[in-house]
């Protein structure tokens, strides 16, 4: 019989595994369309089959992974209306969430965005996304609803594979560079509690994500 101990452990590793996954699908690493096993997987995370099974069931659930008959898995390809439909509920989820921010959150929650002024010493394309990723997310947590916010950050995440697929060659255009500087336009408008603003900056800010986006998403081996 398993002691307490032990179901924790197991439930650690299972989160792990899937996480580490999730994160691999998300950042490309596992591209789409790929091909994968149970047996390969467990054996690149050092565990057993049933933490992977558990895992891809999971990822299966949100989208990201399809089972194939008698096959193995494949990572779900992206799918031109998908991408579509995640903007939506984007614009939907992050503007909810810029109003409530200014309207809720204190000015020492606000001011703690200060540190997305700059996206620091970014050593390449992942690093960068992760920054785009966490000032999204703070702005999220700062509208101080935890559905709301949950909601909102499950959408911002699924924007990292979009990144590494569609606009890998920003860092090499300058566009990172302009990108961070309307971050900083939208925090001022943010801390100056400005909902006109603030609301047109991240509609915009949205927009040109989507543009750029749909506009090199023609690779038949990534898109469905």
């Amino acid at each position: 019989m398993l002691d307490d101990s032990s179901i924790t452990n197991g439930g650690l590793i299972r989160d792990s595994v899937y996480d580490k996954i999730r994160a691999d699908i998300l950042a490309c690493t596992l591209a789409p369309g790929a091909r994968i096993h149970e047996n390969d997987l467990a054996a690149r995370h050092d565990v057993s089959k049933s933490p992977v099974r558990d895992a891809l069931l999971r990822l299966e659930v949100e989208g990201l992974i399809e089972v194939l008959p008698r096959k193995g898995y494949r990572v779900r390809p992206i799918s031109v209306s998908d991408v579509g439909e995640l903007y939506e509920m984007r614009l939907l989820l992050e503007k909810a969430c810029v109003r409530r921010a200014i309207a809720e959150a204190t000015d020492e929650t606000l001011a703690g965005l200060d540190s997305f002024r700059s996206a620091g010493d970014r050593g390449g394309l992942a690093e960068w996304v992760r920054y785009n990723r966490q000032f999204h997310r703070a702005i999220a947590i700062a509208a101080g609803n935890a559905r709301l916010g949950k909601a909102a950050a499950e959408v911002i995440d699924q924007f990292d594979r979009l990144t590494f697929v569609g606009v890998a060659h920003i860092t090499s255009e300058g566009a990172a560079e302009k990108l961070v500087v309307e971050h900083g336009a939208l925090i001022d408008a943010i801390q100056g509690r400005d909902k006109g603003r603030a609301g047109r900056l991240i509609t915009d800010h949205i927009k040109q994500s989507r543009k750029r986006v749909f506009a090199v998403l023609a690779d038949p081996p990534i898109v469905d």
